[in-house]
C-alpha cells in the first residue's frame, strides 16, 4: 500500500510540474510565419475577431533587375503597383470560422491577385494556408520561425 501511494504522489508531482501540453491544430496562428518556398517571412496578428498577415521579410528584399526594395509590381492597380512588399498585408477579412481557422481573403504578389482563402493552425508550428478559385484550391505550409 505504501508503494501505491508513493507511486501516485510521484506521477501527481510530474503532473504538476510538467509544463502544459499544446493542443495540435487548435493552436495560436499569431507569431512570424516562413513562407513553404521559403522566400518571405509574414507576421501574423490579431486584428479584431480576426487575423492579420503582413510580410515583414523577403529572402531577396531588393530587386536584382532594379537595386531598389521589391515592390509590388504584379498588381493591375498602377496606385497599388509601387508600393513596398516588405509591409505588404496579405490577408483581408480574416474571421474565425472554429478553433485554430480562419477565412477571408489572401493577396498574392506572385501575380497580383486577391483569393478566398482558409487559414489553419496544423500544429504548433505550421500554419495551412489554401488559396481558392472557385472550388479549386491549393496552398503550403507555413513554418513558424518567431512569435
Amino acid at each position: 500500500m505504501d508503494c501505491r501511494f508513493g507511486f501516485i504522489v510521484a506521477i501527481a508531482a510530474i503532473l504538476l510540474t510538467a509544463p502544459p501540453a499544446r493542443a495540435q491544430g487548435a493552436g495560436e496562428a499569431t507569431g512570424i510565419w516562413l513562407t513553404q518556398a521559403g522566400d518571405a517571412r509574414v507576421r501574423v496578428s490579431k486584428c479584431g475577431a480576426g487575423i492579420c498577415g503582413v510580410i515583414v521579410g523577403l529572402k531577396q528584399p531588393i530587386d536584382p533587375a532594379t537595386g531598389k526594395p521589391q515592390i509590388d509590381d504584379k498588381n493591375p492597380n498602377p496606385a497599388l503597383a509601387k508600393r513596398p512588399i516588405i509591409g505588404l498585408p496579405l490577408f483581408s477579412g480574416m474571421h474565425a470560422t472554429g478553433p485554430g481557422k480562419w477565412s477571408g481573403q489572401i493577396y498574392n504578389a506572385d501575380d497580383g491577385s486577391t483569393y478566398a482563402s482558409n487559414v489553419s493552425v496544423t500544429g504548433a508550428d505550421t500554419l495551412r494556408v489554401e488559396g481558392c478559385v472557385g472550388v479549386l484550391c491549393g496552398g503550403e505550409t507555413w513554418t513558424r520561425v518567431g512569435r
